[in-house]
């Protein structure tokens, strides 16, 4: 009984502090009170709790980790595109002009309207609308 009153207690901790291993530690617990149903040697529940405790912790705690951290998100198509730099090739100024960007010759203009940017100066991509790059 003092074993589901533990896991109880973890349970509710878990709840209050949202840490995980306090979960962990509450399956213990409940393994413990299993095995204090098939037998009254103490010292083997205090065993098979620190066990089950461990072993989820040792488990569990790096898959939880890994998942929480994940992958870096991979940015792809125009997104790829923004915050680039490029190479001014033609005069670019709030109507028109052209930038070498990732290898491509793309039109562009500039993000605001009095800017204005000459060959060979290098800029940043902003945005892209359409097939134009807003550059800065």
């Amino acid at each position: 009984m003092w074993w589901l009153i533990a896991a109880g207690g973890f349970g509710i901790a878990l709840v209050l502090t949202t840490m995980p291993e306090l979960g962990m530690l509450g399956a213990g617990a409940v393994a413990a009170a299993v095995t204090a149903s098939l037998t009254d040697n103490l010292v083997l529940q205090v065993v098979v709790f620190a066990v089950v405790s461990t072993a989820l912790i040792a488990v569990v705690r790096p898959i939880a980790r890994r998942s929480r951290n994940g992958p870096p998100e991979l940015r792809s198509g125009v997104d790829a595109l923004k915050g680039r730099s490029a190479l001014v090739l033609e005069r670019v100024d709030a109507n028109n002009g052209r930038i070498k960007l990732a290898g491509e010759e793309w039109s562009a203009r500039s993000l605001g309207d009095d800017d204005a940017f000459e060959p060979g100066t290098q800029v940043s991509v902003v945005e892209i609308d359409g097939a134009t790059a807003i550059v800065m």
